[in-house]
């Protein structure tokens, strides 16, 4: 039976819910545009089947930030997938803030392994620094899924070098997540 991934591209095109805007780019586009190049790979993979939380630029999920972020989980819960991956850009008012990292519900978890398999494979294909996996029991797609779920903050979209190669190059990420995933599940 084929890994069954929930990919959730992070934020709403529109609020509720919408991401982080820096240089002209807005979070909610790049996530949705490495969410479909991931979706792509894992399902060029007989290993893997894969949904997505956002399957057009316009899809919508909930009316409040509480019902956005429900709908994803719900979503993934009723599907039983097998792992919950959401990504994300970080941002911070310190431009120089660099790197990518992953927040999971708890460590040790399998979240977490499959976290750190994500953040070698990511760091590695894009040059980032690995920022590392931190716990955030706090974040409702982290506590609310029934599978190892992991939210990737793939890049600061508030650095300029970063924000640029994350939108320039959405690809790429997509692959550093798919290798970090197939490295994890060995397939």
């Amino acid at each position: 039976m084929a890994i069954r991934v929930y990919i959730d591209q992070g934020h709403n095109p529109e609020n509720p819910n919408t991401g982080a805007a820096w240089y002209g780019l807005r979070e909610q586009d790049i996530t949705y545009r490495v969410g479909r190049a991931l979706y792509a790979l894992l399902q060029d993979n007989s290993a893997f089947t894969a949904r997505l939380s956002r399957p057009t630029p316009e899809t919508q999920l909930g009316t409040s930030n509480a019902t956005s972020l429900s709908t994803r989980t719900n979503q993934a819960n009723a599907w039983g997938a097998d792992l919950f991956l959401s990504i994300h850009t970080n941002a911070s008012l310190d431009t120089s803030a660099n790197g990518c990292e992953a927040l999971v519900y708890r460590i040790p978890s399998t979240a977490a392994d499959i976290a750190r398999s994500i953040q070698t494979s990511l760091a590695a294909l894009t040059g980032f620094r690995d920022r590392g996996v931190i716990a955030r029991p706090g974040l409702w797609v982290l506590r609310k899924t029934k599978m190892p779920a992991v939210l990737s903050e793939i890049g600061f979209l508030s650095n300029p070098r970063e924000a640029a190669q994350m939108n320039e190059d959405p690809d790429l990420f997509a692959e550093g997540l798919y290798r970090g995933i197939v490295a994890y599940y060995g397939v």
